[in-house]
This record gives C-alpha cells, sequence and structure tokens, in this order.
C-alpha cells in the first residue's frame, strides 16, 4: 500500500480531463480550469480576469515555465487570488489556440508556446506573450511582475482594458475577412510566379527555406514536386531534391530510429528540437514517397519507410491509431535520448566503430554540447575509398550498425509520448501510410510487397479506430481521443484532412467503404464550416460561439484546413461526378488568390490545389475483380510512379458502384478493361496493361 504522505500536496480540476498536457497540470498548486462555459462564469461571478496558458505536451518551454511559476506556491496564490486560470491543450482546441495566437501575434509582434493571454471574462484578449520567466532577465519582466501589473490594470483603469480587448477582437474580425470569392479561379500565371518565389528564396547552400530555427516545409516540397509533374520544370524538381537530401543527412532525421523531429535550432538541419510531431512525420513520409515515385532514388524510398516505420513503432496506440507526439525532453534533458559520446559508439560497435563515427559525424569532442547529434557526413562512395571497401559493403555493415545502436537506445529512458489520438493527424497519417502502400505496390519489385501490406493494414486499422472512437452517430467527428473518451468538437481540419486520407486509402483498397465516409465528411464540411463569401470556417456554425470566429488560411505546420478541403473537393469531383464540389473548390481559391505568389511558402497546400484546378484530373475506371492477375496488372500500371493529377477507380460491378465514375463502364469482350478521360473526353477502352500505360503518359 503507497504511503499516504506519496499523495499530491494539490490536485486541481484537470485530473479529470484525457489530455496528457492538462493531465501534466493536474497537481500544480495553480486552481487551474480547463476551458468551458464553468471558468467563463467563474470569472464573471468574481469579476476577475482570466490567466489563459495553451501549450502542449512535447513542449519544452511549455515544462521550463510549469517547473518556474506553475509549482511555485507564492506564485500560484497571487494567480488564484487575483485571477481565473484556465490551462489548454492547443492540440485539442486548435480553434482557440488559433484565435488567442492571432491576439498574442498581433500584441506583441511574434508568438509561440507556452502562450500566455489575459481576457476579459468575456474572453476578448487584452494582453500576452508567450513564456514568462521566474525572475527578469534576457530583458523580459518576470511572470510574477507581469501579473502584478495586469492586477493594477484591471483595478485602476478597467475602462481602457476592455476598450482594448473590444478593439484588438474587431481587430481580429478583420484579418479573417474575406471578400466575396467574385475573382474567379486565380489566373495559371500565380503558379509560376510562386514557383519563381519558393525558387528565389530557397537556401541553396543547405537546402530549405529561412534561417535559424528551420522548419521542414513538406506543403512547398510537394508543390515543386507537383510544378515538376505538370510542366517538366528541372528547377523546381532540383530545389525539392536537394531540400529532402539535406534534411535526410540531417541531425533533424533520426538516423537510427527513422523520423524526424520537430526543426533544427541552426541553418544546417543538425542541432534539432528534439520533440517528434505525427504531423510533420505524415507529411515528410509522404513527400519521400512521392519523390522516389518520381525519380526511383532509393534514398527517398528509405527515408520514406523508415518515417513510416518510426510511426508504427513509436506512436501507435493500443487501438489502431497514432499518437500525436513525442516529448521534447527525457527526464527533464532535451535530447537524452537521442545523443551519443564517441566511448559510447565504440563500446556498443567495437571495430566498427571507426567506420560508423566517420559516416555520422562522431567525434571525441562531439559536436552539441560535448555529446553528437548522429548526422550523415560521408557517403557509401566516400566511405569505401576510405575504408577500402565496396559501396555495397559500407551500406551493409552501416545498417548493421544502426541496429545495435538502436537496441542500445532502446535501453535509455525514453521521451514521454502524448497518446491522445486526434482526427486530422491521423488522417494525415493514413494518408501517408496508403499512398505508401499503393506505389510500392505498383511498383513491380517483389521484394517490397511486404512493406505494402504492413502499411495498407495500419492505414486500414488507423481508419477504422479513429472513426469508431471519434465519429458520432449523426456522422459528426470529435477532435481527440483518449482512454476511451472523446474530447473537442471536431474543426475543420479534421474533416479535410480525415477525408483526404480516407481517399487515398480508397485508391490502395478499392474498399469503397473508405470512399463512402470520405464524401460523407465532405458534406459536413459544405453544410456546416462554408462562408458564404468562400471558403470555409475553421468551426461549425453550430459550435462554440468564440469572440471571432476562426478562419485561418495560411499554411502552417499543417495545411490549411481550407486548403486541405479545397483540394479534396476537387479530387471527388473526378469520381463522384459533382459540379457543386468544382465550384465550392474554385470559390474558395478566389479568396486566398492575392497571396498565393506573395507568401508562396505560406500557402503552398493552396498552390497544391491550384495546380489541381489548372491542370486537370486524369480519370481512370477499371471495370474487373481485383482478385483477378488481369485486372490487377492494370491497377499497378494505374498506380505506379507519381501522379498527382490522376484518380483511380475499379468495381467488377460498375453500376452497382457508389463511385459514380465507374457507372456506365463495362468489360469489353468480358476482360478487365481501362478506361481513361481527361477534360470530358475518354479514349477507347483497352485491356492491355501497354495499352494503358501509352494513354497515360504525360498524365
Amino acid at each position: 500500500m503507497a504511503d499516504a504522505d506519496a499523495r499530491p500536496a494539490h490536485t486541481n480540476r484537470l485530473a479529470g480531463e484525457t489530455s496528457p498536457y492538462l493531465l501534466q497540470h493536474a497537481h500544480n498548486p495553480v486552481d487551474w480550469f480547463p476551458w468551458g462555459p464553468d471558468a467563463l462564469a467563474r470569472a464573471k461571478l468574481l469579476d476577475h480576469p482570466i490567466f489563459l496558458s495553451i501549450g502542449y505536451a512535447a513542449c519544452h518551454w511549455c515544462h521550463v515555465m510549469e517547473r518556474e511559476s506553475f509549482e511555485d506556491e507564492a506564485t500560484a496564490a497571487y494567480l488564484n487570488e487575483h485571477f481565473v486560470a484556465i490551462k489548454v491543450d492547443r492540440e485539442e482546441r486548435p480553434d482557440l489556440d488559433q484565435l488567442y495566437m492571432g491576439a498574442v501575434q498581433a500584441m506583441t509582434g511574434q508568438g509561440g508556446w507556452p502562450m500566455s493571454v489575459f481576457l476579459t471574462p468575456e474572453g476578448r484578449p487584452f494582453f500576452g506573450g508567450t513564456y514568462f520567466p521566474d525572475t527578469p532577465r534576457h530583458g523580459m519582466p518576470s511572470f510574477r511582475q507581469v501579473l502584478e501589473g495586469v492586477r493594477r490594470a484591471w483595478a485602476e483603469d478597467r475602462t481602457g482594458v476592455e476598450g482594448a480587448g473590444s478593439r484588438l477582437v474587431e481587430a481580429l474580425g478583420e484579418t479573417r475577412r474575406t471578400g466575396p470569392a467574385s475573382g474567379g479561379l486565380p489566373p495559371a500565371d500565380v503558379l509560376a510566379r510562386a514557383t519563381a518565389g519558393i525558387e528565389d528564396s530557397f537556401d541553396a547552400e543547405h537546402g530549405g527555406w529561412g534561417s535559424a530555427p528551420k522548419f521542414p516545409q513538406p506543403m512547398t516540397i510537394e508543390f515543386l514536386l507537383r510544378r515538376h509533374a505538370a510542366t517538366g520544370d528541372a528547377r523546381a524538381l532540383e530545389v525539392a531534391r536537394r531540400s529532402l537530401d539535406a534534411m535526410a543527412a540531417g541531425g533533424i532525421h533520426d538516423q537510427l530510429g527513422g523520423g524526424f523531429h520537430r526543426y533544427s535550432t541552426d541553418a544546417r538541419w543538425l542541432v534539432p528540437h528534439f520533440e517528434q510531431m505525427l504531423y510533420d512525420n505524415a507529411q515528410l513520409a509522404r513527400v519521400y514517397g512521392h519523390a522516389w515515385a518520381l525519380t526511383g532514388e532509393p534514398a527517398h524510398l528509405d527515408t520514406m519507410a523508415g518515417t513510416l516505420d518510426y510511426l508504427l513503432r513509436e506512436l501507435r496506440t493500443r487501438d489502431g491509431g497514432f499518437a500525436a507526439s513525442q516529448d521534447a525532453d527525457t527526464e527533464g534533458e532535451e535530447g537524452a535520448t537521442f545523443t551519443w559520446t564517441a566511448d559510447e559508439i565504440r563500446d556498443v560497435l567495437g571495430g566498427e566503430a571507426a567506420l560508423f563515427s566517420a559516416a555520422y559525424g562522431v567525434r571525441d569532442q562531439g559536436n552539441w554540447e560535448g555529446r553528437t547529434i548522429l548526422s550523415r557526413v560521408r557517403d557509401d562512395g566516400e566511405l569505401g575509398e576510405r575504408f577500402g571497401l565496396a559501396p555495397a559493403d559500407v551500406a551493409a555493415r552501416l545498417a548493421a550498425a544502426r541496429a545495435r545502436l538502436l537496441d542500445r537506445r532502446a535501453s535509455r529512458p525514453q521521451p514521454a509520448r502524448d497518446d491522445k489520438v486526434l482526427a486530422g493527424w491521423n488522417g494525415l497519417a493514413i494518408a501517408a501510410l496508403a499512398e505508401a502502400a499503393q506505389a510500392l505496390a505498383s511498383s513491380g519489385d517483389p521484394g517490397l510487397a511486404g512493406a505494402a501490406d504492413r502499411y495498407r493494414a495500419a492505414a486500414e486499422i488507423a481508419a477504422g479506430a479513429v472513426l469508431a472512437g471519434l465519429r458520432t452517430p449523426d456522422g459528426r467527428l470529435r477532435r481527440s481521443w483518449k482512454d476511451g473518451r472523446a474530447s473537442a468538437d471536431g474543426v475543420l481540419e479534421d474533416y479535410a484532412n480525415l477525408a483526404d486520407g480516407l481517399l487515398a486509402l480508397y485508391e490502395a483498397t478499392l474498399d469503397e467503404r473508405w470512399y463512402l465516409d470520405a464524401t460523407a465528411l465532405v458534406e459536413v464540411v459544405l453544410e456546416r464550416f462554408a462562408d458564404p463569401a468562400g471558403g470555409f470556417f475553421d468551426t461549425a456554425d453550430d459550435g462554440e460561439r468564440l469572440v471571432v470566429r476562426p478562419k485561418d488560411l495560411q499554411d502552417n505546420a499543417t495545411p490549411s484546413g481550407g486548403a486541405m478541403a479545397t483540394t479534396v473537393l476537387l479530387r471527388l469531383v473526378a469520381l463522384a461526378g459533382e459540379a457543386r464540389y468544382r465550384a465550392a473548390a474554385e470559390a474558395a481559391l478566389a479568396t486566398v488568390g492575392p497571396n498565393l505568389a506573395r507568401h508562396p511558402t505560406g500557402f503552398a497546400q493552396w498552390l497544391c490545389a491550384l495546380e489541381l484546378a489548372h491542370a486537370g484530373i486524369t480519370e481512370v475506371a477499371i471495370v474487373g475483380d481485383a482478385a483477378d492477375e488481369e485486372t490487377q496488372r492494370l491497377l499497378d500500371v494505374a498506380g505506379r510512379g507519381y501522379h498527382p493529377f490522376r484518380v483511380v477507380a475499379s468495381a467488377p460491378a460498375p453500376d452497382a458502384s457508389a463511385v459514380a465514375l465507374l457507372h456506365g463502364r463495362f468489360a469489353l469482350r468480358g476482360r478487365a478493361t481501362a478506361f481513361v478521360c481527361r477534360n470530358f473526353a475518354c479514349r477507347q477502352p483497352v485491356h492491355e496493361p501497354e495499352a494503358l500505360a501509352a494513354l497515360l503518359v504525360g498524365t
């Protein structure tokens, strides 16, 4: 029996939540409320301002502020006496995060997490920032000083405080307002101008865009791959490949376990911020897979497979969904799980240590705080010359060394995992797994069949788990699932990303239940999220009323919900034959037209959608039983390579199919038959894989 003295000294209302981030704060002396009507009513009753703290479980500086301030008895007592304190997990409530991040950025010119915002009892923000230290330093006031200043302003200048809040809310509403979508579909020359802007801002030395800190930008790379596919632009492909290669070689990429850390703190991808997010890894796996399908480069295939295997090994939950993230810290020390000393490498690898160290930059003095972050600094050919080995032998010996080191690393303490399953982020993972499965199965390489089956099965299990746990009887989505409980209403990105994943899963399996689930989600988007002026709000029309209804057009670490919804609608036009889907997509694109060429890396998913709208979609309808070899050969041709402007549907009984694209098709002379249509014109149906391949050249 546990000693009674071991019980926590404090327990607050967060103890009843499921979010790991909120539960981390459940035993703070701060009298935290979760966001909800009880907290807002409490603030009105006491006439106290609200202190709103927003963060997430893998956030390093969130942990620091907790240790310094939220666990401090005196600071907590002051906060409890003069404020109503609310803690929000930004991953559960992206609508609140987006709204109040916009306020902080408007007030301070920057944002980040932890986010610290002060609100009126009605929810209007009037002061805010991010991390505040426990003592004044680096030009920042202490958190206690901030609290005291806000309390004085609330007591002595209420009119000024409330007026500032009202003006800020009005300004936030203006920034989210778009004009009527009267300009029509942005012209195709926007794509060329956006590409030129991306190429001009490219870091030719290190790959990627920007300086330190440097973030992966998978949507930008995806747009460049699509641009090359649409136009043959060699420079677009070169920029994409250089960025992919640089990230894969860097310390931001876990060289042993696969997967990517959140971002690099330097410009050359060496020193990561060590948290690992589901959404980053899903998007990066997908774009590396597309690069492999386009170029055939084995390194891209290896990176895709390593990243997907990381998802399956580290982030898969008991019910088959995918957890949100892994922490940056291990037992309070950032990166402790992932870094090495030269002595540790020698201890594990013995005589292979010299080869491995030369390959991955291991030095006695280390490359980061006396330890080494592994990065690939020499290729197999260079190592072969240096050590007198064939490149194939180098590759085999390094693979064996990595496996031994990964096994040793597994015995170390591991970073904490945020186990909640988020609908939208799982949609991204489902898409990556399904597309990888289809590409591997269609590649013609029998050695890849096993991986294709694993990824397909994982995608189906995840899709089933998300729909079972997060879809309500009326077809709506909840946002988050953990410990048998769903929480928070689904936002636009949940519907759009999950629909995108389900469409990819339909094409990988030809199981029409996934197609039907995707179209049902899209119908909810059109009914509940559409803005009459064009595009989509991020929250449903019958959801919680916030001071401003969020409508974030810009892509961030994840695609804008509006951009992904638009992409899905354009693909569904070809499968479902619904003209209203095209109209809604074009109206959404019209609202962002002026931003696309001006800020291309901030609107890359929108650019992918616009490219799709202008390129048009090649429709491939195959009549036949996928279990038959003749049908499967046609499906392999249709699925092989990189084809972002193509949809594929197949069924043995086309007129009974839920997919309108198949209606009216037939098995010519009783054989498996492929129909290829583009721009409202169809080619002669064909039986032979070679004939189908000829029809698909350039599509």
